[in-house]
């Protein structure tokens, strides 16, 4: 996500979570705050990532929501880094962590200081960590929702489902299953405002870019690289029109629920 589409997201009241490969993201927070708008950024687990929040702080430029985004969120990185955060910031903001995809990375997480846990690896569209690694929930990723939504703990722990949402019956079968809050990226790929350049391809049809953050064009690496740069078809139309579109559709999928909100999903039954 760049700096244009948060702006959008954030004024029209909208969740965001800023990517960690920003390359000014004093800039970028001190713009979102200058605005009066909530400031959502997301961090790796190595020291610059520590310096770089210790700077953001000294410089009154805390975070609303703070994303800890590596690609094994069970991990003895992820442990230092959430217990450093609680331990150095008398004001912590919201702390989202991941990923994981079992019940026990979920309670470790919790323990370790996280507000919201990310689940779900290799699902998504432009990850190959399944493929290359052997390892993620890709194929099972319903399931694993639902064992890592009921491994938690306490109560005010919040799910995120990350990875393979398609369609929006998928944010409502993954809300139905246990998650809080829906990730996608893909689905949001393609449109008039999206990231990435327009081409023509092959079929006289123009398409737009498209890739993962663990791919080497958002990430830079040259080694380890887990996420593909792909193509989709171009949508002439911006992203907050099709939010409107998933914002009505969940809206009947509330009225199939039998009851007037989001609440009513978690008393859906369900067959995995």
């Amino acid at each position: 996500m760049n700096d244009s589409i948060a702006l959008k997201l954030a004024r029209s009241g909208h969740f965001y979570i800023h990517n960690r490969f920003h390359k000014n993201i004093f800039d970028f927070s001190r713009k979102m705050i200058t605005a009066g708008l909530p400031l959502s950024i997301s961090i790796g687990v190595n020291d610059a990532d520590c310096k770089m929040l210790e700077n953001l702080y000294e410089h009154y430029l805390h975070p609303n929501i703070l994303t800890i985004d590596i690609a094994h969120g069970h991990s003895v990185k992820m442990e230092s880094m959430l217990k450093w955060i609680r331990a150095t910031f008398p004001n912590p903001p919201f702390i989202i962590a991941g990923n994981v995809s079992t019940a026990e990375g979920v309670k470790d997480l919790e323990l370790w200081g996280a507000d919201c846990i990310k689940v779900g690896i290799g699902p998504g569209s432009a990850c190959t960590t399944y493929t290359a690694t052997g390892f993620g929930s890709r194929g099972m990723q319903a399931s694993v929702i639902a064992e890592c939504a009921a491994a938690r703990m306490k109560p005010l722990t919040m799910i995120m489902a990350d990875g393979g949402i398609k369609d929006p019956g998928d944010i409502v079968k993954s809300l139905v299953l246990g998650a809080d809050i829906v990730m996608a990226g893909g689905m949001f790929s393609g449109f008039k405002d999206s990231p990435g350049e327009i081409v023509r391809g092959y079929d006289g049809k123009l398409h737009k870019e498209f890739w993962g953050s663990a791919s080497a064009f958002q990430s830079g690496k040259k080694n380890r690289i887990e996420g593909t740069k792909n193509f989709v078809a171009y949508k002439d139309r911006p992203i907050l029109e099709e939010l409107t579109y998933i914002k009505e559709c969940l809206q009947s999928a509330i009225s199939y629920g039998g009851g007037s909100d989001l609440e009513c999903f978690k008393d859906v039954k369900y067959i995995v």
